[in-house]
């Protein structure tokens, strides 16, 4: 049951990094998905290395905002890497 959650908490944060980052992304529900659970670790890790706080380990507001930001940042880092290009 929790990979399932997992899952569904990730295409949320992935949508909502999609929505808030304009411009044309690349994938379908399975690459936003996958997007917001890589979100949530990236989020997660920068939140500790920061000292901010103690990662992505519970369900509340706090987390959400950390995984899309670190969904926004993946998101921002493929555009530069990509060169704003979208390949098929």
């Amino acid at each position: 049951m929790h990979l399932l959650y997992t899952l569904i908490i990730g295409l949320i944060v992935g949508a909502v990094a999609k929505l808030l980052m304009p411009g044309r992304d690349p994938g379908g529900i399975l690459v936003t998905m996958l997007l917001g659970i890589a979100g949530a670790f990236v989020g997660g890790f920068l939140a500790v290395a920061l000292g901010i706080s103690d990662g992505v380990n519970n369900f509340d507001l706090g987390t959400i905002v950390l995984a899309v930001a670190g969904a926004m940042l993946l998101l921002f880092v493929y555009r530069s890497v990509s060169g704003g290009r979208l390949r098929a």
